[in-house]
């Protein structure tokens, strides 16, 4: 059989998101099941139908950067500083200058980038004129900041590109960033997704097009993937970066390995720009290609992270994706939760950090439940994880991320054992 490449890990995690910061902050979030979901707090929302967004209340980028570098960079780039800082830190990583750093890229994801921050600007421009511009507004706008910062902030010189796939964005950068370490074009990327979408334009633009949710009288309720009730996505912020490595990057320098990526897919449905297919047949097509890359089998699958945007035509297509791309393969024991009725969805960040939980999820044991399901919409029938969440040994999970123009990205990731690498200790067995 034909080699497949060298193996991927995941090494680190760093996330900066509505229910917790940090690795460890994010996954007690999740666990604690409250949604972070309010009014929005940053601009007037009374003349917008949709008024709800999870914001992060708790976020001082000074404390993480300092205030000479946080004022430098808008809410995109600091997240993203941020957060990589915080993936770096867990992984314990200290790359030498030279061949190192030369070998060490960063693949980020973002579906707007720094557009809020140019809507604050450009209001700035309109009522005080050019002198009130900040002289950071053309280096931050583009989509590339992020990236090129956080490179410029390690020192990385590998690999550098930031992807705006929609809400795929930060699936697709993990995805490929595995892709490239797998076949040997870097030994450690840093990848995931941020966004920084909150404000006026921006907000009430997505409101135009009726996919937010309308739920104002009851915030905590109003992402509800797969429920019966859900009328639209609620927007949120924040970003979620991993730390990948080959394999044996990883062991040389005895990190601890958190899980591996094994496998990865694209697709689009080339149908419409906001509505998925109605038969799902290229979403259910990138969930099998991932499983071939990952050379697994349908039932092999334990759990599955699903997009869950809390869309009544997304949540049904993926249900029929989920269904038509596993087929008679979909076993009793498979389980099905999605997440964004905590956090809402951060657009382009989400698949990011629902990739970050599904490590945790399959490092610790525990399955997160799908949040405010209390009414299983019939056209979305899909093996739940019960109320509550549920402790159970899984050793392969699948996250799907769909976004809009009709992006299908599936990541599959694995439980890491460590017993399989008893010759080289991790530093936590020193």
């Amino acid at each position: 059989m034909k080699d497949h490449g060298r193996r991927v890990v995941v090494t680190g995690v760093g996330a900066v998101t509505p229910v917790g910061i940090g690795r460890r902050g994010l996954w007690e979030g999740v666990k604690q099941g409250r949604s972070a979901v309010a009014p929005v707090t940053r601009f007037d929302t009374s003349r917008s139908h949709s008024r709800l967004a999870a914001e992060i209340d708790d976020f001082d980028p000074i404390a993480y950067i300092g205030s000479r570098r946080a004022r430098r960079l808008d809410r995109y780039s600091q997240l993203a500083l941020v957060a990589a800082r915080m993936a770096v830190e867990d992984a314990q990583l200290d790359l030498p200058e030279g061949h190192s750093r030369n070998l060490a890229g960063v693949y980020l994801g973002s579906a707007l980038g720094g557009v809020a921050y140019a809507e604050e600007q450009h209001q700035a421009f309109l009522t005080r004129g050019i002198r009130a511009v900040s002289p950071t507004l053309a280096l931050a706008v583009f989509g590339g900041a992020s990236a090129t910062n956080v490179a410029i902030d390690l020192g990385w010189c590998g690999p550098n590109l930031t992807n705006a796939n929609s809400c795929a964005s930060g699936a697709v950068a993990i995805g490929e960033a595995f892709r490239l370490i797998r076949s040997g074009g870097a030994n450690v990327m840093l990848a995931g997704g941020v966004e920084a979408p909150l404000a006026p334009l921006t907000f009430r633009s997505f409101a135009l097009i009726r996919a937010m949710s309308r739920c104002n009288d009851r915030p905590t309720q109003a992402s509800r993937p797969f429920d019966v009730d859900r009328d639209g996505f609620v927007m949120g912020e924040g970003a979620g970066i991993v730390v990948l490595e080959s394999l044996d990057h990883a062991l040389l320098r005895r990190a601890d390995v958190l899980g591996e990526v094994v496998g990865y897919a694209l697709t689009n449905d080339a149908y419409h720009m906001t509505a998925p297919r109605p038969d799902a047949r290229q979403a259910a097509r990138s969930i099998r290609l991932a499983l071939a890359d990952a050379r697994l089998k349908a039932y092999q699958i334990d759990y599955i992270n699903a997009h869950g945007s809390s869309t009544v035509l997304g949540d049904a297509a993926e249900a029929h994706a989920i269904k038509t791309g596993f087929g008679r393969c979909m076993t009793p024991g498979l389980l099905v939760s999605g997440t964004k009725g905590l956090y809402g969805h951060p657009l382009g960040a989400s698949g990011a950090i629902e990739a970050a939980i599904t490590v945790e999820a399959l490092r610790t044991g525990w399955l997160p439940p799908t949040t405010n399901l209390d009414h299983p919409d019939p056209s979305c029938t899909l093996p739940l994880v019960p109320a509550g969440g549920l402790y159970r040994r899984t050793d392969y999970a699948l996250c799907n991320t769909f976004g809009f123009g009709g992006i299908n990205a599936c990541l599959v990731i694995a439980r890491f054992d460590t017993r399989d690498h008893k010759g080289i200790p991790s530093r936590a067995e020193n």
